[in-house]
């Protein structure tokens, strides 16, 4: 009974180890194929998950690109003198029978100190004469043969007029402004330009008709009158003498000085005084060539006689 007969035994022990490593390796095989559906799931996911963000990314490219043109153009409207003409109308809007009588203002000084004159706040007035003023300079140009060696008769009109313009209302408005003056810049600027009105009847009327004396008569009558309307309106809006006497005086003085500027550095008759004065002794002036005529002994001595009657 001990003795144990191998060949009648059945050999089931194999077989079952054999069917365990089958059931392993299926297992085994399983598992592979789940784990390679589980990646390509995965990268489905993250194929879908970049398309996403690409076309997320687009969308938020044009996004920017729109905003962008949106902003570029505000700022071009900013920039733009057309679009912003509103800002500009209000100083330009007015009719010509205001200018008329704005114009006729000018030239009458009002005695009011108690209350601040009324000064109009528009531009389109006095920018009109200072044109007004290039051109009557540019006929006394041509007509007294004047000659610029650096730029043009035009160029130097203009820089004259207008750069008299802007610089004398900037430093009167500066003085305005130490004085303690009750004056906007626009204010300045239509006050001073309206002031011209005297300068370019004075000048359109000496230019054209060559007499030294009639000069000096309207460089008081007209001149002075316009002068006169400009301190009257700075000393309603200043408080204190010696302001007043700072402010207006040193107006005064400019605006004058200016008239003489552009009737001597721009007219003939200036030619004619200076070669009396210099006689055959006297070294010459300094000055700018100019294709002048030669003048007789009987003109330059009927032009003595004239200065010396003035005088």
């Amino acid at each position: 009974s001990a003795v144990i007969d191998m060949e009648n035994m059945d050999d089931t022990s194999g077989s079952s180890f054999e069917d365990m490593g089958e059931m392993h390796q299926r297992m085994k095989e399983e598992e592979e194929e789940e784990a390679e559906g589980e990646a390509g799931a995965a990268e489905e996911e993250d194929g879908e998950f970049l398309g996403m963000k690409g076309l997320r990314g687009q969308l938020g490219r044009q996004v920017a690109d729109q905003m962008w043109q949106v902003g570029k153009r505000q700022a071009s409207r900013a920039f733009s003198l057309y679009a912003n003409i509103d800002i500009l109308r209000p100083y330009f809007d007015v009719e010509p029978v205001q200018v008329r009588a704005r114009l006729l203002e000018s030239m009458i000084p009002v005695k009011m100190i108690n209350f601040p004159q009324k000064i109009a706040g528009e531009l389109y007035g006095p920018l009109m004469l200072v044109f007004t003023l290039v051109a009557i300079l540019l006929h006394g140009m041509k007509t007294s043969d004047t000659i610029i060696r650096e730029g043009t008769l035009m160029g130097t009109a203009i820089g004259t007029c207008f750069g008299y313009w802007l610089g004398v209302s900037s430093f009167i408005y500066f003085l305005a402004y130490l004085c303690n003056a009750q004056i906007t810049m626009v204010q300045m600027l239509s006050l001073l330009g309206y002031g011209l009105f005297g300068h370019c009847i004075t000048l359109f009327v000496t230019y054209n008709i060559h007499f030294h004396s009639l000069f000096y008569i309207f460089w008081l009558g007209v001149g002075g009158l316009s002068t006169l309307r400009m301190v009257a309106v700075l000393v309603s809006r200043t408080v204190g003498h010696t302001q007043r006497l700072i402010l207006c005086g040193t107006l005064a003085a400019l605006h004058m000085l200016f008239l003489l500027y552009l009737h001597f550095a721009y007219h003939k008759v200036v030619e004619g005084i200076l070669d009396t004065l210099e006689g055959p002794n006297m070294p010459p002036f300094q000055r700018v060539a100019r294709d002048i005529p030669v003048v007789s002994n009987a003109v330059l001595n009927t032009t003595a006689k004239a200065v010396a009657l003035t005088l």
